[in-house]
């Protein structure tokens, strides 16, 4: 499956309340399901020594896809493309790459 046919087929699944603007909500849910996978993360470190076994894997695999669908939902809100927002970001990170400034801090380096 490709970011194109993913972001139609999610689509079809949005339900959600309007508040205020429309890309209110699923950008709350993205940040509540990055947190999700944040806490996995820190639990496999606190309670397995960072062992990561496959119910980990599996257990973040489901969060990540939570993740993908809110950020489609956003990119759809915002009449993005998940292709379009993939490619910029490539294209930023490759130019940083180039310049030598792939580290550090700041949006504009």
């Amino acid at each position: 499956m490709d970011f194109r046919e993913y972001q139609t087929k999610s689509r079809k699944t949005a339900r959600y309340p309007a508040i205020g603007h429309p890309v209110i909500y699923p950008v709350l849910g993205l940040v509540n399901e990055a947190g999700e996978v944040a806490g996995k993360v820190k639990k496999i470190f606190r309670d397995r020594a960072g062992v990561m076994d496959e119910d980990s894997r599996q257990a973040l695999a489901g969060e990540l896809g939570d993740v993908l669908w809110y950020l489609a939902q956003v990119c759809t809100e915002l009449d993005l493309s998940l292709d379009e927002v993939a490619e910029h970001n490539l294209a930023k990170l490759y130019d940083r790459l180039a310049r030598g400034k792939i580290g550090g801090d700041g949006d504009n380096r």
